[in-house]
């Protein structure tokens, strides 16, 4: 076929990360953007580079994506999609070896998947770089042919709830400076959901503003005084 070369280049990447882990995931989610629900035992690595956090130097891996694979899996997932993400994070859990099970809560607004188990820090990664690009893919793949979504999260450990009571300390510190030295405040780099968490935390303020600047992953949210002369 004549566009089978393309295609089969177009399922190559390369990842970049501070472990292997993260450079693995960075290579999955570069895949996921022209192949939805791309999981890591549809992918075969070859490292690069190790790496050494030691010296500040990230891990380098090649990935190839086994599409005969990949669409044999899409099609044998269910269809409806609060057991189709049930389904992917399962899988990932799998190809990560853990012992887990994978929770659903379902609200209007919002479907979460919560994986229950233990050892579960390489799912998460550091500073939830793993975690977040799970739940991007999932995000995608769960909803993929569908008009109608949901807010998709990915929990485990009971990270996000962590994490969250982490980002509000840091929003109310940023809100403290911004109204102290009247000046805007800038947090550290985060994806969207967070960005959007600490959004929605300050959202009922009327002395401070946010909004974001830059390019992804360095995306900052930045925290303003609102001007009342």
């Amino acid at each position: 076929m004549a566009g089978e070369p393309q295609e089969r280049a177009e399922a190559r990447a390369e990842g970049e990360g501070a472990t292997l882990g993260e450079a693995k995931w960075a290579a999955i989610k570069a895949l996921e953007r022209r192949f939805p629900g791309v999981g890591a035992d549809d992918v075969r690595f070859d490292v690069l580079d190790e790496g050494s956090e030691a010296e500040g130097q990230p891990a380098r891996v090649s990935a190839e994506l086994d599409l005969e694979r990949w669409q044999g899996v899409l099609e044998e997932l269910p269809d409806e999609p609060a057991e189709r993400l049930r389904a992917l994070v399962a899988r990932v859990a799998l190809a990560f070896d853990l012992r887990a099970s994978v929770d659903i809560e379902e609200t209007d607004e919002e479907l979460r998947a919560t994986v229950n188990g233990e050892d579960l820090g390489i799912l998460i990664g550091k500073h939830g770089t793993t975690i977040d690009a799970l739940q991007h893919i999932a995000a995608r793949a769960t909803y993929r042919g569908l008009a109608e979504r949901k807010n998709v999260v990915i929990d485990a450990a009971g990270y996000r709830e962590r994490r969250e009571a982490t980002l509000r300390r840091a929003a109310d510190r940023a809100v403290e400076d911004a109204l102290n030295f009247g000046r805007a405040v800038e947090l550290e780099p985060m994806g969207p959901f967070e960005r959007r968490t600490v959004h929605m935390y300050l959202r009922d303020r009327t002395d401070v503003q946010t909004h974001s600047e830059g390019d992804e992953p360095e995306r900052r949210l930045v925290v303003t005084p609102v001007r009342t002369d």
